[in-house]
C-alpha cells in the first residue's frame, strides 16, 4: 500500500520535473518579494537574489535525475 502511495509523489518524466520547478521557482519570487518589503535596501535585493539561484540549483538536480 505505501508502495502505490509513493508512486504518486515520484517524478516520472522531464514534464512533471518542468512543473515543481516552476511551482518552486513561483513559491521562491513570492519569498523574494517579502524579503523586498521587510528588508529594503541591498540587503533585500540580495535575499531576494538567493531565493530564484536556490530554485536554478534545485531544477538542475531535478532535471539531471529525470531521464
Amino acid at each position: 500500500m505505501f508502495t502505490r502511495i509513493a508512486r504518486l509523489f515520484t517524478i516520472k518524466s522531464k514534464f512533471e520535473a518542468f512543473l515543481v520547478i516552476y511551482g518552486l521557482s513561483l513559491g521562491a519570487v513570492e519569498r523574494g518579494i517579502h524579503y523586498l518589503s521587510q528588508y529594503p535596501g541591498v540587503g533585500g535585493w540580495l535575499l531576494f537574489a538567493v531565493c530564484p539561484i536556490a530554485v536554478v540549483m534545485a531544477g538542475g538536480r531535478l532535471l539531471d535525475t529525470v531521464e
